[in-house]
């Protein structure tokens, strides 16, 4: 399903970290190693605060990391310069989570939309409107809606805007940076839809930033599970619900709630809080709320190892499992 020369972006040993108070330091992202496939969408998922935005963040160079690489088509992204940094966002576009947060309020949806494309010389300015038309059919809305201003539009038809304009540049990455946590469930699902569609006529590759388990799984090729800075398990998107190994993910898994579930079906919560991300403990960053910790775990932290085609899990537990089969 995931083959090697289909490696857009690959991101080697990141580390992500910041000064904080008494001279300590904050690793919000640590030794991270993921892959972006062509035509395929990478989920990122994991509880408040656990390095996911940050990461992308670096990905399309908001922010540098401390250490490590980011290839994209084998060129490292850290290392370029500030216009080529400019040149290459064409390449990778970012959903946020608030729309109304990411667009001037003083713009109509015309200008929003054709911004980006003036900005680089993709069109001229008689051809705003036919364009701006173009894209708002693309994510399903009238064309008359290039009038408006982003405050007389729903939360759904503001995120479609803001699709429409991440796609105006035709990168060949778009980053989801919790695209639909601000949204209605219903309107949630009508996203996902019209985002798959996209994808699969485009031919672009995604990463979806998301906390929500049960929604990414539904959609995504390959699903990263992150907790405090560190990846604990990769695999693919529709094994989550049956062969998930790591017990953060079975966890998170045990704590979603749906409305198809089971009425008798107990919804687990996760022992204890997350420690602070300035006190990370040695060892297993999950110790503290794992009902399988071990000695081991607390003095040595456990590292990605590969339990089958396309899945990988970081964790002492697990290993000693497959080890006995």
């Amino acid at each position: 399903m995931f083959h090697e020369s289909d490696i857009v972006l690959k991101a080697s040993h990141i580390v992500k970290q910041f000064p904080a108070s008494g001279g300590r330091t904050l690793t919000a992202c640590n030794d991270i190693n993921l892959n972006v496939y062509k035509g395929k969408t990478l989920g990122i998922v994991g509880e408040s605060g656990c390095g996911k935005s940050t990461f992308v963040r670096m990905v399309i160079s908001m922010d540098k990391p401390t250490s490590g690489e980011i290839l994209y088509h084998g060129k490292n992204l850290v290392e370029l310069s500030k216009k080529e940094t400019w040149e290459n966002r064409q390449n990778m576009q970012m959903v946020f989570q608030d729309p109304l947060a990411s667009f001037n309020p003083k713009m109509k949806i015309v200008d929003i939309l054709t911004e980006p494309l003036l900005n680089y010389k993709r069109i001229k300015r008689s051809e705003k409107e036919a364009k701006a038309r173009e894209l708002l059919e693309m994510v399903n809305l009238p064309g008359e809606f290039i009038y408006r201003y982003p405050h007389n539009m729903s939360g759904g038809q503001r995120q479609r805007v803001s699709i429409a304009r991440a796609l105006s540049l035709e990168p060949e990455i778009l980053v989801c940076d919790e695209a639909t946590s601000a949204l209605d469930v219903s309107v949630q699902e009508s996203i996902i839809e019209l985002l798959v569609r996209l994808q699969k006529e485009k031919n672009i590759s995604m990463i979806f930033i998301c906390h929500d388990l049960a929604l990414i799984q539904s959609f995504a090729h390959q699903i990263a599970v992150m907790y405090l800075g560190n990846i604990v398990e990769v695999l693919p998107g529709n094994e989550v619900a049956h062969n998930s190994l790591h017990p953060y993910a079975q966890a998170l898994l045990g704590a979603q709630f749906s409305i198809h579930m089971d009425p008798k079906t107990k919804i687990e919560s996760i022992e204890s809080e997350a420690p602070s991300p300035l006190d990370v403990p040695e060892g297993c960053p999950f110790q503290n709320r794992c009902e399988h910790c071990e000695e081991r775990c607390k003095r040595e932290r456990p590292v990605l190892t590969r339990v089958s085609e396309g899945h990988e899990v970081a964790c002492h537990y697990v290993a000693g499992q497959m080890a006995q089969r």
